[in-house]
C-alpha cells in the first residue's frame, strides 16, 4: 500500500472536516493515526497492530478466496469469514443428498474438514515503500505513455529483485492513483478446509431482502482451516499437511459492545473511488448502475420464479442469484444515496474549489483546466461505457453462450495443431462441461436470454451493437423466435452431447463446431466488442486515469496547503487496511432512529415459513424458546445477532474482524447499511455505518446449536 502522509479527504458534506470514522489506512503508517485512536478509547498501541520485528494482528488476517477477508482465532490455524464468503464452497460440497445449504455442516473432527481446490488465504508479511525505485527517469518532460513504460519496466526490476532474495509472493501496488508505489510481501495457503457452515436460514437468514439494510438478523459467518506442510510451510493440498499455528490469533471478547466503544476494522477493502470529479460520480451513479439495477432485477426475477419451484434449482443457482444480488441491491442503494445525500452538487462544490485554488498560483497551472477537461472526455467516454454495461448485462448473462466460450480454442484446431495443444484444450472443455451442468437449468437460460436480447436491441443504437441484434430484428419476426432455433440448434444444452463431441474430436470437427448457433452468438457479440469498443474504452480509460493521477497529486497539494495537520487516505485497492469509529445507531431519516445492535427476537419477529429468506429452524427457536444462550448471553439477557459501528469498510472487508479497544475480536463485519453504500464515492459519517455479526451469536450457533464445540475450546475467550 501507499505511504499514508496524506489527509482525511471528507469529500461528503463539509469539505475537510477530519472525521475518525473515515478513512482506510494503511497499517505500516498507523503511527500517525495512534494518538487519534488513543484519544478515542483504544488502549493498545499500533506496533500491536502491525509490526515485522514480533508478533502483531496482522499476523492473524488474511485475504480470503481472493475477495473476502477472514480471521485465524485459534493456535491450530482455525479461521472464521462470513457465510456469503464461504457460499461458493457450501455450494460447491453441497448436493440434494448432502444439502449443506440448507442444513448446514459440520466437521466434528480434522478428519471430517473438507479440502476446497483452489482455494487461497494470502498473509501480509512485510511491505515498504518503493516510490522513488517506481519513478526512477521520469520527469515533468515525460510523456503518459513514456511513463507507463518507464514504470512498468522499473516495477517488473524491483519485482524480480525481491523474488530472487525471498520465499514470499512479491507485488507491487499504485497507491493515490499512481502517486505512490509499495511493495508487499505475502504468504500464501493454498491449503484452506471447510469446517463448519450454519445452514442459510441462519447465515443468510434475511436473503436479498435484508441484505445492505439495517436491522440485520443475519448469522453471516463460516469457519475453515489453515494446513501447512509438516515443516510449517505454506504448500498445495496434501493428506500429510498439518493444521498451521500462527504467530498470532485474535482472543474472543464476550463482553460486547456498547453505544460509544471504540472499535476498529482489520481487513482487505476492494475498491473505493473517493477522489473523483463530479462528472464521473455522476456517469457511474445516475447513468452506468441504473442500467445494471435494471437488467439484474428482471433476471433474479426469473431466478427467482424458477428457485421457488424446485429445491435442486434453488442450490444450482443460489451461488449465481447470490452474486448478481448483491451487486444489484447495493447499486440501487448507491443511486439513492448520492441523490438524496446531493452528493453530485458537493462534488462540483469541491471541484469549482479545487480549481479556484489552482488560480491562485502559477505553479499550479497543471490543475486549472482539469475540470473542464474531465467533462470533456467522460462525454466522449459514456457511449462506450453503455456499450460495455449492455454487453456484460445482457448477452453475457446468457450462460450457453458463456459457456459455448470455452470451445472457441477448439474450433479454431486445424491439421497442423500439435496433439498436445488439441488434448490440453480438450481436457480444458471436460473440466467446463462438467463444472456447467452441475448448476445448469435450460429453462432459466431460454428465458433469461429472451428479455435480455431484447432489451439488447431496445436499448443500444443499431449502428453501435453486435451485427447479431440486427440479423434478430430483420431475419425473425421476434426474440423469442430466435432464441428458441438458438436452443434447438445447439449442442451445448446436452452434457451427452457435448462429451461425446469431445471424445470423438478431431481437427475436421473444428469447422462444425465453429459454426455451432452458441458459439457463433459469442464470438459476434465479442468480436463486436473486439473490433469497435475494447480499444477506445482502454484509451479512453488510459486517459482519465492519466489525468486523475495528476488531479490526485492535486488534491494532495491543496489538502496539505489547507490542513497541513491531517492526513490524507489512499483509495481501497485490495491491500490490508485498518479503519476506525465508534459503535453507534444512526437517524437515516425523519422520525427513524435505530439503535446499535439486534437480538434473537428480531429473528422471531421476522419469523415467515412460506418465505425461504424467513424461516426459523427447529433447533433455533427451541434454544429461542428455552433461553438457552449460555455464556453468550448479554449482560440484558437477550442475544444479540448483530451490531453497527462508524467504520469505513466496503467490498473486500466482508469477513473482517471488529475489534473492541484492547484488540478483542467482538464480531465479523459483512455489511454496510442501505443509505450508506454511496461510501465507495462519498462518504457521509453521520449515515454510513459497517454491519457486523455479533460474535457471540457466532460461538452461540457453534456451539449450542451445532453441538461443535471442540473448536470453542481452540479458541481463546475472555469472559
Amino acid at each position: 500500500m501507499k505511504k499514508i502522509i496524506l489527509s482525511f479527504f471528507i469529500v461528503a458534506s463539509l469539505f475537510f472536516n477530519l472525521r475518525a470514522d473515515e478513512g482506510m489506512w494503511i497499517p505500516m503508517l498507523l503511527q500517525n493515526n495512534e494518538q487519534e485512536m488513543q484519544e478515542m478509547g483504544m488502549n493498545i498501541t499500533v506496533e500491536d497492530i502491525y509490526s515485522i520485528n514480533h508478533s502483531s494482528m496482522k499476523d492473524a488476517v488474511v485475504l480470503f478466496d481472493g475477495g473476502c477477508t477472514g480471521e485465524i482465532v485459534s493456535d491450530q490455524g482455525l479461521l472464521l469469514t462470513n457465510h456469503h464468503c464461504g457460499f461458493d464452497w457450501i455450494q460447491y460440497h453441497s448436493t440434494v443428498e448432502h444439502d449443506y445449504l440448507t442444513h448446514g455442516f459440520w466437521a466434528m473432527s480434522k478428519e471430517e474438514e473438507l479440502p476446497c481446490p483452489g482455494i487461497s488465504a494470502v498473509m501480509l508479511k512485510s511491505m515498504e515503500d518503493v516510490t522513488e525505485r517506481v519513478l526512477e527517469g521520469v520527469t515533468k518532460e515525460t510523456s503518459n505513455d513514456e511513463r507507463a513504460e518507464i514504470v512498468t519496466a522499473n516495477i517488473k526490476r524491483i519485482k524480480e529483485e525481491a523474488e530472487a532474495n525471498s520465499d514470499y509472493q512479491v507485488i507491487i501496488k499504485s497507491f493515490y492513483h499512481g502517486n505512490k508505489y509499495y511493495m508487499i510481501y505475502n504468504e500464501v495457503f493454498k491449503d484452506v478446509r471447510m469446517v463448519g457452515a450454519p445452514p442459510s436460514n441462519i447465515g443468510k437468514f434475511g436473503g436479498d431482502t435484508d441484505n445492505w439494510v439495517w436491522p440485520r438478523h443475519t448469522g453471516d459467518f463460516s469457519v475453515f482451516r489453515i494446513y501447512v506442510s509438516p515443516d510449517g510451510k505454506a504448500a498445495d493440498y496434501s493428506e500429510d499437511n498439518v493444521p498451521y499455528t500462527p504467530n498470532y490469533h485474535f482472543p474472543i471478547s464476550l463482553k460486547g459492545a456498547d453505544e460509544g466503544d471504540f472499535t476498529f476494522v482489520f481487513g482487505y477493502p476492494a475498491r473505493t473511488n473517493e477522489y473523483l470529479p463530479a462528472v464521473a460520480v455522476n456517469q457511474e451513479a445516475n447513468i452506468i448502475y441504473p442500467i445494471s439495477v435494471d437488467l439484474r432485477g428482471k433476471i433474479l426475477d426469473i431466478y427467482n420464479k424458477y428457485q421457488e419451484k424446485d429445491p435442486k434449482v434453488r442450490i444450482q443457482y443460489a451461488s449465481k442469484h447470490a452474486g448478481l444480488g448483491n451487486g444489484w441491491k447495493k447499486w440501487m442503494g448507491v443511486i439513492e444515496g448520492i441523490n438524496n445525500f446531493k452528493g453530485i452538487q458537493k462534488k462540483k462544490n469541491f471541484d469549482r474549489k479545487f480549481t479556484e485554488w489552482a488560480l491562485e498560483s502559477r505553479q499550479r497551472g497543471a490543475y486549472l483546466n482539469l475540470i473542464k477537461d474531465f467533462e470533456k472526455l467522460y462525454a466522449e467516454y459514456e457511449p462506450y461505457r453503455l456499450a460495455t454495461t449492455y454487453l456484460s448485462e445482457t448477452a453475457l448473462q446468457i450462460e450457453i453462450l458463456t459457456f459455448a466460450a470455452n470451445f472457441k480454442g477448439l474450433s479454431q484446431v486445424t491439421k497442423d495443431t500439435p496433439q498436445e495443444e488439441i488434448d490440453e484444450l480438450i481436457a480444458e472443455a471436460k473440466a467446463a462441461t462438467s463444472v456447467f451442468f452441475k448448476d445448469y437449468h435450460q429453462p432459466i437460460d431460454e428465458e433469461v436470454a429472451a428479455m435480455v436480447l431484447q432489451e439488447y436491441i431496445n436499448n443500444q443504437p443499431q449502428d453501435f451493437r453486435p451485427e447479431l441484434l440486427n440479423t434478430i430484428v430483420e431475419k425473425y419476426d421476434n426474440v423469442q423466435a430466435y432464441v428458441d432455433e438458438l436452443f434447438a440448434k445447439t449442442m451445448f444444452t446436452s452434457q451427452e452431447n457435448v462429451n461425446k463431441f469431445l471424445d470423438e474430436f478431431k481437427p475436421s470437427k473444428a469447422k462444425k463446431l465453429a459454426k455451432d448457433p452458441a458459439l457463433m452468438a459469442y464470438n459476434n457479440v465479442m468480436d463486436f466488442y473486439i473490433n469497435n469498443v475494447r480499444a477506445k474504452t482502454i484509451e479512453l480509460g488510459n486517459q482519465i486515469a492519466d489525468m486523475q493521477r495528476v488531479f490526485m497529486r492535486g488534491q494532495m497539494e491543496y489538502h496539505a496547503d489547507q490542513n497541513p495537520d491531517k492526513m490524507m487516505y489512499p483509495d481501497a485497492n485490495f491491500t490490508l487496511r485498518v479503519t476506525y469509529g465508534k459503535i453507534g445507531g444512526f437517524k437515516p431519516k425523519d422520525a427513524v432512529t435505530y439503535k446499535h445492535f439486534t437480538t434473537l427476537d428480531g429473528i422471531m419477529q421476522k419469523e415467515n415459513p412460506d418465505i425461504y429468506d424467513y424461516v426459523v429452524t427447529d433447533r433455533l427457536r427451541e434454544l429461542y424458546e428455552a433461553k438457552d444462550y449460555g455464556r453468550y448471553a448479554d449482560k440484558d439477557g437477550s442475544m444479540h445477532v448483530a451490531f453497527i459501528a462508524g467504520n469505513h469498510t466496503t467490498g473486500g472487508n466482508s469477513g473482517s474482524p471488529i475489534l473492541n479497544a484492547d484488540g478483542h475480536l467482538l464480531g465479523l463485519n459483512f455489511d454496510r447499511t442501505w443509505e450508506g453504500t454511496m461510501s465507495d464515492l462519498i462518504y457521509d459519517p453521520s449515515i454510513c455505518r459497517n454491519i457486523s455479526v455479533d460474535i457471540r451469536y457466532v460461538l452461540f450457533i457453534i456451539d449450542k446449536y451445532a453441538g461443535a464445540s471442540y473448536l470453542i475450546d481452540e479458541m481463546t475467550i475472555i469472559e
